[in-house]
């Protein structure tokens, strides 16, 4: 078991890359704290995995509010002892829209989950390591649209901010042997269509170019796998890199 005691915080839990996330690092002995907004299916996740290694809490909120991010890792550290492993895995797309079209609620709801969230769960999860010596480690859920063009200026922007954000801290934290990666996943079977709504037409004419190129999806079960590979010590000497899982999509 590459995680055997581990204690972890996942976000957007309750289905797709986060649900098989949970899976793998229960069955790999991690302890975790499962977020996501329906509580209904934390709750049948957590019971299907109560015969693993490692105990899943479910932590219902919204993950774009300051607060969720806080108490999840408090609830953590005050039920397995300490912080080893956050993975910021929730996340929402646009709507295809180029800039000149895209409407402020557009901008301030997918900033608020894909950007906002992290900074609040990274800061904390930072201060948590610190004070616990031993270095941690972050694992950010970025996309192939922080480098192409396959979704809309907003979700590609917020993106871009991930891995910014990700290749920062590794650098800013690495003499506290805190590590940060992020997983670049290319189209991958999972819900987050869902949060798109009506495509914007003048944006999707021009994306779906792009889209014509990509293979076909991959699973959320293989993001789960990269993201144990960054969560195990099988690669303690990767910091501040961008794992593409994108079936070669971006090689075109």
């Amino acid at each position: 078991m590459k995680l055997n005691g581990k204690s972890v915080v996942v976000t957007g839990a309750s289905s797709g890359m986060g649900k098989a996330i949970v899976e793998l690092f229960a069955k790999n002995g991690a302890n975790i704290i499962a977020v996501a907004r329906r509580k209904d299916r934390l709750e049948e996740l957590a019971l299907s995995l109560k015969d693993a290694p490692g105990k899943v809490i479910p932590y219902a909120g919204d993950i774009a509010l300051e607060e969720t991010s806080l108490g999840a890792i408090d609830l953590a550290v005050e039920k397995f002892g300490r912080l080893d492993i956050l993975v910021n895995n929730a996340g929402v797309m646009d709507d295809m829209s180029p800039i000149g079209d895209a409407t402020n609620e557009k901008i301030e709801k997918v900033f608020a989950v894909n950007v906002f969230a992290l900074m609040y769960s990274m800061r904390k999860a930072v201060q948590v390591f610190k004070a616990q010596g031993g270095g941690g480690n972050i694992i950010n859920l970025a996309s192939l649209g922080a480098m192409r063009s396959c979704a809309g200026a907003v979700y590609c922007a917020s993106k871009a901010a991930v891995v910014s954000l990700t290749k920062n801290t590794a650098y800013m934290y690495m003499p506290e042997g805190i590590r940060c990666n992020a997983i670049a996943p290319g189209g991958i079977a999972t819900e987050i269509s869902a949060s798109m709504g009506v495509p914007n037409m003048a944006g999707y004419g021009r994306v779906k170019n792009v889209l014509g190129t990509a293979p076909a999806p991959g699973s959320a079960e293989q993001i789960a796998t990269a993201a144990l590979f960054l969560a195990s010590d099988d690669s303690s000497y990767v910091n501040g890199d961008v794992l593409l899982v994108d079936g070669g999509w971006a090689a075109g």
